[in-house]
């Protein structure tokens, strides 16, 4: 990808990542946020709306840090164990791995006696699903090895993206986090493709000018011999 998509990628990523916070944001914490609008104060409404997207900036900057160390761990991956389907079979691993201590480790640390476990397990039973769907559309887009891969940045590195308000187990601040960074993620993975293969065409379409330009001074540069 040229440097001129990977800024565009850059870009486009982070105003929707400030969107959809500014908007999760009046969503998932409207407790906060009500008697701003019964009161119709639209400059505090402006105001914590731009701050909103602020933080959405911060969480979208860490989604597009977490799709590239992805897209460099997933190369050492194929390079370790030299065989796509190995590497997927350990990547499944870990999925179960990760979605199993999504429920496990913030249910011992969180829930009260008494607690009922489904809400835990309804926190990544969302991611999976989530991760399924947009997995489908990315093999369907490629071809169906990407299908795995897709489905590991989605559960594991949102999940480890996600971590530091998974830690305060405050649920209006976990969606208010999730939202831009589920958004985010299904942005990279599924424009990437469209991106190299933009990429790709601006490059040939660049040699090709090249090479028509070194031909006309070729052809200029034997026109001058022959008057000569």
């Amino acid at each position: 990808m040229n440097s001129r998509n990977i800024v565009n990628l850059f870009i486009s990523t982070l105003v929707i990542g400030g969107v959809a916070a500014g908007l999760a944001g009046f969503v998932f914490r409207w407790d906060q946020f009500q008697p701003l609008f019964s009161s119709f104060d639209i400059g505090e409404i402006i105001i914590s709306f731009i701050w909103m997207i602020g933080v959405g900036l911060i969480f979208s900057v860490l989604s597009q840090a977490g799709f590239f160390a992805y897209l460099t761990v997933h190369r050492f991956g194929l390079g370790i164990f030299k065989s796509v389907s190995l590497w997927n079979s350990v990547q499944v691993l870990l999925i179960i791995f990760v979605l199993f201590d999504l429920v496990y480790l913030r249910y011992i640390n969180f829930a009260s006696k008494g607690d009922a476990l489904f809400p835990y397990v309804a926190v990544a039973i969302m991611l999976l699903v989530i991760g399924l769907i947009t997995a489908y559309f990315k093999a369907k887009q490629t071809n169906k090895h990407a299908f795995i891969p897709a489905l590991f940045f989605m559960t594991v590195i949102t999940t480890l993206e996600w971590t530091p308000v998974l830690r305060a187990d405050d649920i209006s601040w976990m969606y208010f986090m999730f939202i831009p960074l589920i958004v985010c993620n299904i942005y990279q993975l599924l424009i990437l493709d469209k991106l190299i293969r933009k990429s790709k065409v601006e490059l040939e379409a660049r040699r090709a000018e090249k090479a028509a330009i070194s031909k006309s001074k070729g052809k200029n540069k034997v026109q001058k011999l022959k008057e000569v």
